[in-house]
C-alpha cells in the first residue's frame, strides 16, 4: 500500500484534546469531526488539509484520553498516515483499530518540513520525502495489518471476513 501526500508538521506532546477538542466528544459523524480536526493548536489544518496529506510530529503524538474520535477526526480530514517520533500506546492501537496508518521514524520526523512531499510504503516502512530526496526507514507493517487498514479498519475487515455487507 503506497500512500503520497503533503506534511503538516506538529511538535510534542499532541493530546487528544488537541487532535479534536473534547467540546466536540458528543460528535459520533466523523465528517463532522474532521471539521473541528486541529483547530485549537492549527485553526487553519481543515482549511489547508487535502486528501492523501500526512501529519509528521514529535513525541507522545496522542497522548491524552483514550477516545477513538482523534485518529477517527484525522482520518476523516483526509490525512493519508501520521508519522511520529513515538505515539501513546492507546492512541497507536485507535488508529489501526480505524484504519488509520501510522508509522514511527524518529528521521523522518525530525527531517521532514511542513509542505514536503512525502510517500510510504506500509508493507516495507519505506518513508522518502520526495521534495529533500531523501529515504528513511520505519518498521514495517505485517501483512495482517495491511490487510486491515486497506479495509478500512477493524470492524470492516471483520464484515469482510464474516461476509456481511451493510
Amino acid at each position: 500500500m503506497k500512500l503520497c501526500g503533503r506534511v503538516h508538521k506538529y511538535g510534542a506532546n499532541v493530546d487528544t484534546d488537541a487532535i479534536i477538542p473534547a467540546r466536540y466528544l458528543n460528535v459520533s459523524d466523523p465528517a463532522e469531526l474532521a471539521t473541528h480536526c486541529m483547530e485549537d493548536i492549527d485553526p487553519d489544518f481543515v482549511r489547508r488539509v487535502r486528501p492523501g496529506d500526512m501529519i509528521v510530529a514529535a513525541t507522545n503524538f496522542g497522548s491524552g484520553s483514550s477516545r477513538e474520535h482523534a485518529p477517527l477526526a484525522i482520518k476523516a480530514s483526509g490525512v493519508s498516515c501520521v508519522i511520529a517520533q513515538s505515539f501513546a500506546r492507546i492512541f497507536f492501537r485507535n488508529a489501526i483499530n480505524i484504519g488509520l496508518p501510522i508509522l514511527e521514524c524518529t528521521e523522518a520526523a525530525e527531517r521532514s518540513e511542513p509542505d514536503d512531499v512525502l510517500e510510504v510504503e506500509l508493507a516495507s516502512g519505506e518513508i522518502t520525502n520526495i521534495t529533500r530526496g531523501i529515504a528513511f526507514k520505519a518498521e514495517p507493517y505485517p501483512d495482517f495489518m495491511v490487510e486491515l487498514i486497506s479495509a478500512g479498519g477493524l470492524v470492516e475487515h471483520t464484515r469482510r471476513k464474516l461476509g456481511i455487507s451493510d
